[in-house]
């Protein structure tokens, strides 16, 4: 007959085994948890700039800066509402002048350009349907932007207008007006709001 290892010789050898597989066993879970973790935080990361990417196109059509600008050439086009025929961008927001500038060189800065976004472009800008391009042209702003003029008048829009065809603006403090395809402005002082409409 085969000699028996005696209880206590096997009891030892469990407990070597177990001294000395357990850190590997520790060691391998702390592996999966890891990885585990990695991956979380990598998907998290995926869906969190998959969620800011639509807000930062969305902010692009409400530009901060006091220049509302083009992607590329601008447009200048032509809207029939209330007010009669008067000038719109490419989206049908409507474009006002500022009695104060006599030249085609902006005066609207600091607190005015905030409520009237200037017009400008990244090029040459182009006339729509109604719209003269003869009267078109571009004067330099000092923040080095190109602002769209028409008939030699600054164009700007108001913060105040919320939708295409809005004319939320006209006759604000009897200085801002609607522009005719004439390059003209539509209506007059006299018949303007009264002040206490100003936009700032």
């Amino acid at each position: 007959m085969g000699m028996e290892q005696p209880i206590n010789s096997r009891e030892s050898e469990m407990k070597y085994i177990t001294r000395t597989t357990a850190p590997v066993i520790k060691a391998t879970v702390l592996l999966g948890v890891a990885a585990l973790l990695v991956a979380g935080c990598a998907s998290k990361k995926s869906n969190s700039a998959a969620s800011t990417a639509p807000a930062t196109t969305a902010g692009a059509a409400a530009p901060a800066s006091g220049s509302a600008a083009a992607a590329g050439p601008a447009t200048v086009d032509v809207k029939t509402g209330s007010l009669g025929t008067y000038l719109t961008d490419g989206s049908g927001n409507t474009l006002y002048l500022y009695t104060p500038d006599t030249t085609s060189t902006s005066t609207c800065y600091g607190q005015c350009i905030a409520f009237w976004p200037a017009f400008v472009t990244s090029a040459a800008p182009q006339a729509g349907s109604g719209a003269d391009a003869s009267m078109l042209g571009t004067s330099k702003r000092t923040d080095g932007s190109t602002q769209v003029t028409y008939n030699g008048h600054p164009l700007y829009f108001f913060k105040k207008d919320k939708a295409p065809g809005d004319v939320t603006g006209q006759g604000t403090q009897g200085t801002w007006f609607v522009v005719s395809p004439a390059g003209k402005q539509i209506g007059s002082a006299a018949s303007s709001a009264p002040a206490s409409k100003a936009g700032y």
